[in-house]
């Protein structure tokens, strides 16, 4: 696939939240030590990476959104 093209089918209910999944993303990169392609193309990164930052990046959605919820519900136990 030539850089700069994305075939996902995904759509954000927030399209400004694109930069902040973006910032994100190589936040998340960088904890783990994993080098972001410059050029944009994933292909040549080792599978294991880049499943290694998606699942850093879904903890870390994740967290958010517990940390809203418990403030949403005055950290109440709701389960």
């Amino acid at each position: 696939m030539a850089s700069g093209q994305n075939r996902s089918s995904n759509t954000l209910v927030i399209p400004q939240a694109s930069q902040a999944l973006q910032q994100l993303k190589y936040e998340v990169a960088q904890e783990l030590g994993i080098q972001i392609p410059q050029d944009g193309y994933y292909g040549n990164m080792a599978t294991r990476d880049t499943g290694s930052i998606g699942g850093g990046i879904t903890r870390r959605l994740v967290q958010i959104a517990e940390q809203q919820l418990a403030g949403n519900f005055g950290g109440s136990n709701f389960r």
